[in-house]
């Protein structure tokens, strides 16, 4: 296990995480968070951006392929309702001895390393957790930790990162907070094209017809502002061939079949 010590006090430290994620498309997007990371001068320091979408449009994988752009170590950290300024920070541990250790949430580890924190699902905490992230969005660029005194800076090299759902707020965030997470990147869903592009990347096995009945399908879903996602779409098309594979029928048959299991009856109008 990785340590670090800092005032004396020992750290046990969270691992970055490796994930099978590949960003597909609107490469726009990809520049706009690597430009928010940039530092152009000695007195500059990086923005904290947010990213701001939709459940399944690829928040957290646009996150990941611009960390792994950096070449920088990524860690995650979930956020939820219950998430606790500790939980952020510092928590103590019963060791195998019986005695207290610390260890260090996944963004005191990306702080301490130089690494990249993606905080996925930030408006789900509370203004309590949000006020003890404070120091670290602004120049100060450090955390206190209660539980063990200790004031802790981030490595020039750390980057964060923080995605939000849109209108699936737990908590309303205080402006202070608002005001630190700038610039705002708003993904939408993709166009026919790029959805195509990354059904393809995800499902090589499967058939191009299938995949473009998927697509046809999430774009007239998406013209009525439904929430249906690509993610949604993937899941479709694999649920079809997996049944077929199963079954001996053709996956086209399957896929209505397919779209109530993973969506609702609700969806079916848009399968056209």
């Amino acid at each position: 296990m990785r340590t670090t010590v800092i005032d004396g006090i020992t750290l046990s430290l969270a691992g970055p995480v490796e994930l099978n994620l590949s960003w597909v498309g609107q490469d726009e997007l990809l520049l706009q968070l690597l430009a928010a990371w940039m530092v152009i001068d000695e007195r500059d320091i990086p923005f904290n951006p947010r990213l701001i979408g939709k459940p399944g449009v690829g928040k957290t994988t646009l996150a990941y392929a611009a960390a792994k752009r950096l070449e920088r170590p990524v860690y995650l950290f979930q956020a939820t309702m219950d998430t606790r300024p500790e939980d952020l920070i510092v928590t103590p541990v019963i060791g195998p001895d019986g005695k207290i250790q610390y260890a260090a949430s996944s963004l005191v580890s990306a702080m301490v390393t130089g690494g990249v924190l993606i905080l996925d699902e930030g408006n789900r905490m509370s203004e309590k957790a949000w006020a003890s992230l404070a120091p670290l969005l602004d120049d100060r660029r450090y955390v206190e930790s209660i539980i063990t005194g200790l004031r802790i800076p981030a490595r020039k090299e750390f980057r964060i990162v923080v995605t939000m759902n849109e209108d699936s707020s737990t908590f309303e965030i205080p402006e202070y907070i608002h005001s630190r997470l700038q610039p705002q990147i708003f993904i939408d869903f993709p166009e026919a094209d790029e959805e195509l592009v990354i059904l393809r990347e995800n499902l090589p096995f499967a058939d191009s017809e299938i995949l473009k009945y998927v697509v046809s399908f999430l774009q007239r879903a998406h013209g009525a502002d439904e929430l249906y996602s690509v993610r949604d779409g993937i899941n479709i098309a694999r649920y079809a061939l997996k049944m077929s594979a199963a079954g001996g029928q053709p996956p086209r048959d399957l896929l209505r079949l397919a779209v109530t299991r993973i969506l609702g009856n609700e969806a079916l109008p848009y399968l056209g």
